[in-house]
Formats: C-alpha cells, structure tokens, sequence
C-alpha cells in the first residue's frame, strides 16, 4: 500500500524558523532543532529544512545546524539551500541528512544532479522547483524565487528526472503562505508526467486542501509549513480525516 505523506517544512533564516508568504515577509516561528522534536513526535512522517538565504547569499547550508536538527531523529529529514557540489552532499549527510534538496545550483549545471545520484542514490537526491504561473505555463524559478529562468517546470521536472531525481519537491509561489490551497494543475501534470513521487508544496490551509492535492493534484505527499508551525491544524488531524476518506497515511 502506498501511503501519502506529511512533511512539514522548516524554512530556515539566520539559525530560526521563519514563514512568509509568497517568499517575502518573513515572520519567526521557532528554533529549528526544537520543532523537530515536535513534528516527529506529532506523527510528521518526514522533515524538511531549507535555509532560504543560503544560495542567495552564495553561501554553504550551516552545518552546525543541521547537526542538531538531525540529533534524535528517527524520521527521514532532508535538507536544502544553498547546496552546490558534490563534498557539500557529502557533509550534509555526514551531519545526519537522509537527503538533499537541489534547486538553484541543479539548474545551473544540471550534472549535479546525476553526479550526486549516481555517488549517493537516487533516494537522496530530491530536486526543488519554485514556480510561478505565466501566460500559458509554470515558469521555473532559482534562488529563493528571486530570478526567472525561462525554463519550463514540466520540462524541467522530466529532465531530472532523466537525471536520476528520487523525487520532486514541486513549489507553487503564487500560493506559497497563502493558505487557499496547492496549485493542482500544475502539480497533477507534473505527477503525471514522471514516475517519482511529487511532493506538493505551497498554499495549505485547510484539510480539504491535503485532500485535493492527493485526489486532483495526484500528489505523492504534501509538504506544510504555516498551518502546522502556528497551530492552525495539527498532523494528527491532518491524517484522520484523510484515512477516514480512505487515503492511506502512516504513523497515526
């Protein structure tokens, strides 16, 4: 049976938890190695930490961080921002990383990703798209949403995943914080088009919103941050209600 998972996501800014809405406006929600604890205790089923400045800032993930988000956990935790090279890799799962997010420098040379599946795994490589809705299609976005790239999402998605992505990590920007739901168009002809889970990222509010992303967005697992770092709905009551929809979930 394939379970749909819940994975909160710590977005990290100077060594705190911090959420904004569409990329900007940033407010704190906490120590990172704290809310871990929580979340794993909460029934997370996984955990993201991004250090959101990191690559716009040309700087490495700090280390120091990750080693004490990653202590006592038990959970899958993955890690982004900033992350260029192969010895970065290396250092991020020295320091208790299951895996890597790879989003600006995988654009900028794409043969970062199929080095680093090919030395670590394809289940360690996880490649982040932010997104934004133009005219006719997603466009791709890198660093930290700042810079357009011209580049098409779906196409983007089927390349890395040629390159030997264990899984997308897809970010809706127009919804990201805004709590009115996940981007289901483009996230189900993405989860369509390539045989890796999709994460679904950007606009949870509510539980209807977990449901739609499974039902019409075809999502392998959703990823929140807003709603869970304030309280707004716990993971428990995320999973009940999506079990007792008969979409299977782990860990109650």
């Amino acid at each position: 049976m394939e379970y749909r998972r819940i994975i909160p996501c710590l977005d990290m800014q100077n060594g705190r938890v911090v959420k904004g809405v569409r990329f900007v406006g940033f407010r704190d929600a906490g120590d990172p190695a704290e809310a871990a604890r929580f979340y794993q205790d909460a029934g997370a089923d996984e955990l993201v930490l991004l250090d959101i400045l990191a690559s716009h800032e040309g700087r490495a993930t700090m280390l120091d961080v990750v080693a004490k988000t990653a202590e006592g956990l038990s959970i899958p935790f993955c890690v982004g921002g900033g992350i260029s090279s192969l010895d970065q890799i290396e250092a991020l799962i020295g320091a208790g990383a299951d895996k890597v997010s790879l989003n600006s420098a995988a654009l900028r040379t794409p043969d970062l990703i199929t080095e680093a599946a090919s030395r670590f795994g394809s289940q360690a490589v996880v490649v982040a798209i932010d997104v934004k809705k133009t005219a006719d299609h997603w466009e791709v976005y890198l660093n930290g949403g700042r810079i357009p790239t011209g580049k098409d999402a779906l196409e983007w998605a089927l390349e890395a995943e040629k390159r030997g992505a264990g899984e997308i990590l897809l970010t809706s920007m127009d919804a990201d914080g805004v709590g009115q739901g996940y981007d289901l168009p483009i996230t189900r002809q993405i989860a369509d088009a390539v045989s890796i889970p999709v994460i679904a990222s950007g606009g949870a509010g509510s539980l209807e919103d977990f449901r739609d992303a499974v039902i019409e967005g075809h999502a392998d697992a959703m990823l929140a941050a807003s709603l869970f770092h304030f309280r707004q709905l716990e993971i428990r009551q995320v999973k009940d209600y999506l079990q007792n929809l008969g979409i299977p979930v782990s860990r109650l």
